[in-house]
């Protein structure tokens, strides 16, 4: 399924982050609780992290794809949405070895990381990279 970009958000980070919002495999993924601040796996599930598109790979049929240039990126030293932004988000991803999907409803004011572990309302976890 195609997400929209102006649904998404990329975090960079030492473990970045892929936040949709309203998207069709929200319910697919598992509830996300991490009060520690640590996502724990997403079985089943990976990611391929590329500059011009970015999949999220299921079970079954469930699935993603992001057209990952038009996607907003933050955090780093660019706090842009520059396509290169995108490029250092997926580099961020190679390193971590994957991403923290972090499915909501829709995306938050304000992103607190922590907040949104530990609220009960995102689903996802840390879904490995494809090799």
């Amino acid at each position: 399924m195609l997400l929209d970009p102006e649904n998404t958000l990329l975090v960079r980070g030492a473990t970045p982050v892929l936040l949709p919002a309203g998207a069709p495999v929200h319910d697919a993924l598992p509830p996300l609780t991490a009060p520690g601040g640590t996502a724990p796996l997403c079985e089943g599930w990976s990611i391929v992290p590329r500059l011009t598109l970015c999949v999220v790979d299921g079970p079954g049929d469930h699935g993603l794809v992001l057209p990952a240039l038009a996607a907003p990126v933050v955090g780093g030293t660019d706090a842009g949405t520059a396509p290169s932004g995108m490029g250092d988000w997926c580099a961020d991803a190679e390193r971590a070895g994957g991403a923290v999907v972090m499915s909501l409803d829709r995306l938050p004011e304000a992103l607190d990381r922590s907040a949104l572990l530990s609220s009960g309302a995102a689903r996802g976890g840390f879904v490995p990279a494809l090799s």
